[in-house]
């Protein structure tokens, strides 16, 4: 983990600034509609949030489980783009669509399934495009560095963290939230790491609560799963919060922030 624990330069990409920012990104788990990222997308401008989330693949673990719509996802990626000031955040899945992510996406998220897909890995160390890195649900802290060691060493230094909980013995809820994680990555290397909550938990009433944790051991930002219908959604829909809960979540999370920096 040579370059990870040797970065040292100052981490700043469009809209945000390491250490001056918190970096929100919110959004459903996937893209449904048209009309549902744009109630979506409303409502975070309004709230001051610049990062939307809006996956069209998904790697689901049941082959029968809603995959996504796909790559016909992007002509409304271009339609959010040229109407909202958001940066769209989108996990890849297929080496071969890189191309069309670079031209449309804002931020590549290489999802927990994906965390050591090596030569997919590679592929993005040589893109110009920042890199969201979740840690995979089995795997280490430093292995999860080692892959970030990829991106880094095959040139991609604009790589975000991404702790999105471990698979422990707990059935209480979907993963578990290692949060010593935010500390300890904290410790290991100047890289922004973030927390995913909805993730971590499955469980909607768990959100505010791992998210306030997050901010307070010190993570540059979070990434939550909202939707304008939580019960509607069509994939997670139990870990999803509303529109309304998530105003009140940005609200307790600016506050613990600020207590923090005080």
């Amino acid at each position: 983990m040579k370059l990870v624990k040797e970065y040292n330069q100052e981490f700043k990409i469009d809209k945000f600034e390491k250490g001056k920012d918190l970096l929100i990104i919110a959004g459903p788990c996937s893209i449904e509609s048209e009309e549902q990222m744009f109630e979506v997308a409303e409502r975070l401008v309004n709230l001051g949030v610049k990062f939307i989330r809006a996956a069209m693949v998904k790697p689901r673990t049941s082959p029968y489980s809603f995959q996504g719509i796909g790559l016909e996802g992007i002509e409304i990626i271009k339609k959010l783009k040229a109407k909202y000031p958001l940066n769209v955040v989108s996990e890849l899945m297929d080496i071969n669509s890189i191309d069309i992510y670079e031209e449309y996406i804002d931020i590549i998220q290489v999802g927990a399934r994906n965390m050591q897909n090596f030569e997919l890995l590679k592929a993005l160390g040589k893109s110009k495009k920042p890199i969201l890195l979740k840690r995979g649900f089995g795997n280490t802290i430093e292995e999860w560095l080692n892959a970030c060691e990829y991106l880094l060493a095959y040139g991609n230094n604009q790589v975000i963290l991404c702790e999105r909980g471990i698979r422990t013995f707990e059935t209480a809820t979907r993963n578990t939230l290692d949060i010593s994680s935010v500390p300890i990555v904290k410790g290991l290397t100047k890289l922004p790491i973030i927390v995913d909550p909805s993730h971590a938990s499955g469980r909607r009433d768990l959100i505010t609560s791992l998210s306030l944790a997050s901010i307070a051991a010190g993570s540059d930002g979070l990434m939550i799963e909202v939707h304008p219908h939580p019960e509607e959604s069509v994939s997670d829909k139990d870990q999803a919060i509303s529109l309304d809960e998530f105003a009140r979540l940005l609200k307790k999370v600016k506050n613990v922030k600020e207590a923090i920096e005080k």
